[in-house]
């Protein structure tokens, strides 16, 4: 085994398969560096990305340089490697859409101009990289073995090469052909036929041409196409979508700030919610409504911050003994699952709100409107982990956007309900206005925390305050004196180190500033803000949740879903004039 063949590379050259029950990270070796299955939150196949030996590539032999994009509305990713002869590129997704116990991947190689040498690697290892493959067998083109509990299937044609735990070919791909790959991977028997090529990319671009939808109406409409794609991708058939695909990717290089983000954060689907009903994007903020109002029926006042997707609580930390990323760990598991963070509550009523103006509420999300509305209003007096899972206290966000969320929720409703939920909205608003408020006139991180925080830009776009608040231009003028850096967002101050010394800047923030300085009426700052936010994604147009300021590199785990539904929502909001609806 070479180096090459689980070689980490800089974040911004992974791209993403994604069919809403798993993802993949491929590398600009064709290295598919990162896949769990059977769905997200299980066992690694796929680990070279946390320095696992799993991989499965697909490299043009000798010299290189690297390229790609996706097809449009879509995340049907191309490789492209201009090689000293010609071009070769490598069509890769998973089969759309997804069947929960089976994924399948597609490679299908091809050359541009001149016959090319390209070489395969197939090595699977379960269970977090654990477990080997095992009663490997071969016939006519394709191969069969069981890799601990999953059964694989490998249609790769002639050539293949087999030796220890390592499946290898060597092949040439003339001009105007191609060679197609299939692997498959489940947890329960495969079918006895294997699937055709052709079918499966029929019916995976007619699904992805179905899924997205048209959008004209905001800004940057490509890379807005693309990041409802990615969304799309990120979600399951069950109506969850995973903070991120990734696990362990670090913040900052060494500073222990590793974090599993496979699972369902009820915040970031509530954004994804709304950005998906300010572009008109019907799916997804069914989704949203459904798996949210599923988890307050059941869980009521006390919602987690997280679950699976499958509804289920989240798994403890825990240490895999891997190496991990280069300069993170080895986590898989997340402590927020237990957290009690009160502007969940806030921001699943503004999700059903925006339901309700399109059109899509039900009786069921109304029973899931009033165990939110009684949440809010047994605990809205309580220490809570806020936004950024802290240590529990009075966070100013958090009640600033119960009280929105409360506000929202009043405007769809009518008599007794909608009277009590806009005087506890007053109630919650005045005692933090009274706590909480610096006295600059500016909102302060907590009662006993005078400092700053990019979060308290939230409220005000979400309604929480009437237009034209001073509080809100105040706030949105410390926040950018104070938490930026040319043109870069930080979330608060950690310290008396100079802001992109502590940490990356915070891609969500730089989206807020923007959102915030359209609504002060500012459109040529809100676009530039928007505009450099935008740009630090890499090729791929993927976020990441930071971005080194500095080095110009992405941190933490990719994509990060949040970032991607707020850039949509600031693509929709600075597409159009203001309107309090759109609140």
């Amino acid at each position: 085994m070479s180096a090459a063949d689980t070689a980490a590379h800089v974040l911004r050259e992974y791209s993403l398969l994604a069919d809403g029950e798993r993802g993949a990270l491929v590398g600009p070796r064709g290295d598919i560096a990162w896949l769990c299955a059977p769905r997200w939150h299980d066992g690694s196949v796929f680990s070279s990305l946390i320095g696992g030996s799993g991989v499965y590539s697909t490299t043009p032999a000798g010299r290189f340089v690297w390229g790609g994009y996706y097809e449009q509305r879509s995340l049907i990713w191309r490789s492209r490697w201009v090689t000293e002869d010609g071009i070769v590129e490598s069509r890769d997704a998973l089969a759309y859409p997804a069947d929960e116990h089976r994924v399948v991947v597609l490679r299908r190689v091809s050359t541009i101009a001149a016959p090319a040498d390209v070489e395969v690697l197939l090595r699977p290892r379960a269970d977090y990289d654990q477990t080997r493959m095992a009663d490997v067998r071969h016939a006519d083109g394709i191969w069969t073995m069981r890799c601990g509990d999953l059964r694989l299937r490998w249609r790769a044609g002639a050539g293949v090469r087999h030796r220890d735990d390592t499946l290898r070919l060597t092949f040439r791909v003339e001009p105007d052909a191609h060679r197609d790959f299939v692997l498959e991977i489940s947890d329960v028997d495969l079918p006895d036929d294997p699937p055709d090529p052709d079918e499966l990319w029929r019916a995976t671009e007619a699904a992805w041409a179905d899924t997205v939808p048209d959008t004209a109406n905001t800004l940057a409409s490509r890379d807005v196409a693309h990041s409802l794609a990615v969304l799309h991708g990120l979600t399951s058939k069950g109506g969850g979508m995973v903070a991120a695909a990734t696990t362990s990717l670090p913040e900052r290089s060494e500073t222990g700030r590793n974090y599993d983000y496979r699972f369902v954060w009820i915040r970031d689907q509530c954004f994804t919610g709304q950005a998906a009903a300010a572009v008109g994007d019907m799916a997804l903020l069914d989704a949203a409504v459904a798996f949210v109002g599923a988890r307050l029926r059941a869980d009521g006042a006390k919602l987690a911050p997280a679950y699976l997707v499958t509804g289920e609580p989240l798994p403890p930390e825990q240490r895999l003994h891997l190496p991990g990323y280069p300069g993170g760990t080895d986590i898989i598991g997340n402590h927020a699952g237990a957290q009690f963070q009160l502007d969940a509550f806030g921001e699943s009523l503004l999700l059903f709100a925006a339901a309700d103006r399109s059109g899509r509420a039900d009786a069921e999300m109304w029973q899931a409107v009033d165990a939110a509305v009684a949440a809010i209003t047994a605990r809205w007096r309580e220490p809570d982990a806020g936004i950024w899972e802290l240590d529990d206290r009075a966070w100013t966000h958090s009640r600033l956007i119960a009280s929105a969320g409360l506000r929202a929720i009043a405007a769809r409703r009518q008599g007794a309900a909608a009277t009590e939920a806009l005087a506890l909205a007053d109630e919650i608003l005045a005692d933090t206005a009274r706590t909480s408020l610096a006295p600059e006139g500016h909102w302060q991180r907590a009662a006993d925390d005078p400092l700053l925080d990019g979060a308290l830009l939230l409220p005000a776009l979400r309604g929480a305050l009437p237009p034209g608040d001073p509080r809100t231009a105040a706030t949105l003028a410390a926040y950018l004196r104070e938490l930026t850096v040319d043109g870069y967002a930080y979330r608060f101050r950690h310290d008396d180190r100079p802001l992109p010394d502590a940490e990356g800047s915070f891609l969500l923030c730089g989206f807020l500033v923007a959102m915030a300085l359209h609504e002060a009426g500012d459109e040529v700052e809100a676009r530039a803000w928007f505009e450099r936010t935008r740009s630090s994604a890499g090729p791929p147009l993927l976020f990441s949740e930071e971005y080194d300021s500095r080095q110009h590199q992405m941190r933490g785990n990719i994509p990060q879903a949040f970032v991607h539904a707020v850039m949509v929502e600031a693509a929709a909001r600075l597409h159009r004039t203001n309107d309090p609806e759109e609140h």
